[in-house]
């Protein structure tokens, strides 16, 4: 199923995308690039209840989009029974894993429920329960355990920074994301929470630095927003530096719970979020949107101005 959202185009010139890039109401999308391709993976944006499948959209241009429906569902996690949220994907081995948030937990020792993970042999599934049971389904450090985000330093280890509740933790993946590590001083999970913190981490490096990016605000609320800071290690320390995602009432309200699509070899850098029309009033009428995103000579991330028009086609080479 093919989407062209792209109504912004000049004679001569490459199509924009459009914002949002794909119909549907979805949220906090994670972008990924596969062999060439964008992808995004988004939450099934309605009652928690009807919350028990994932769609993923794959484009070659960030203008031309497909539908790949149900790339996971509570039939392929058995423990899944509501609130599947905020997926993750990483490559690892050539092998797709998907990490994702469920049945929104309130009481660990009463509920099953927290952060499991899911593998396919393509990044279009069928993503299959890897564990069988939550990888994280404990409440640790006041961090409810949804909205993991999973990052690969540049020595290959990767670490998992999650949590819901205004904490962030960040673990140690084992190599095959079977189970966790600890770090060097015997602990396990870490608190990284900086000052304004929610919910939706995200971390990426840059230049040597460390990026953590949250939303703050209400996720239902026109304030909900996106800031930042920046560490030299992927354990911070945080501190919060400002806000670069938020709401424009020329455009579209609670913009937040976002990701990143750095283009390989150069410092070109899109942000992928979600945002409500204006004049919506349902908290689950959320929507997908892209814009650039830049930085200035500091190495500071610049305010992002939301968008109509999305950007520009982008191949891949």
């Amino acid at each position: 199923m093919l989407f062209v959202m792209a109504a912004f185009s000049q004679p001569n010139k490459k199509p924009f995308s459009g914002n949002p890039i794909f119909p549907g109401w979805y949220a906090d999308p994670e972008a990924k690039i596969f062999n060439k391709e964008y992808w995004v993976y988004p939450t099934y944006s309605a009652k928690y209840r009807e919350q028990v499948f994932m769609d993923a959209f794959s484009s070659p241009d960030l203008v031309h989009w497909t539908k790949h429906p149900r790339v996971i569902d509570s039939n392929s996690v058995r423990w899944v029974k509501k609130a599947l949220w905020a997926p993750a994907v990483a490559e690892n081995g050539g092998k797709y894993y998907l990490f994702f948030g469920a049945n929104d937990i309130h009481d660990d020792t009463k509920e099953i429920g927290g952060i499991g993970v899911a593998v396919a042999d393509k990044p279009q599934g069928p993503f299959k329960d890897l564990l069988g049971k939550p990888l994280i389904g404990k409440i640790i450090n006041g961090a409810q355990p949804i909205d993991q985000f999973v990052f690969k330093d540049d020595d290959g280890q990767y670490y998992m920074i999650y949590g819901g509740w205004s904490h962030c933790n960040i673990v140690k993946l084992k190599k095959d994301f079977t189970s966790l590590l600890p770090f060097a001083d015997g602990e396990t999970y870490k608190s990284i929470t900086p000052e304004g913190y929610v919910e939706g981490p995200l971390m990426f490096k840059r230049k040597g630095k460390y990026y953590l990016m949250w939303s703050e605000g209400g996720w239902t609320g026109p304030d909900y927003r996106v800031a930042y800071a920046m560490g030299d290690s992927p354990t911070g320390p945080f501190k919060r530096a400002d806000i670069i995602l938020k709401q424009d009432m020329n455009i579209a309200t609670g913009a937040g719970h976002n990701s990143v699509i750095q283009i390989p070899y150069t410092d070109e850098w899109y942000i992928v979020y979600h945002r409500r029309p204006l004049g919506e009033t349902d908290g689950n009428h959320r929507v997908v949107c892209i814009d650039k995103m830049y930085f200035d000579a500091d190495g500071h991330i610049k305010p992002v101005k939301i968008t109509n028009e999305g950007v520009e086609a982008r191949v891949l080479n």
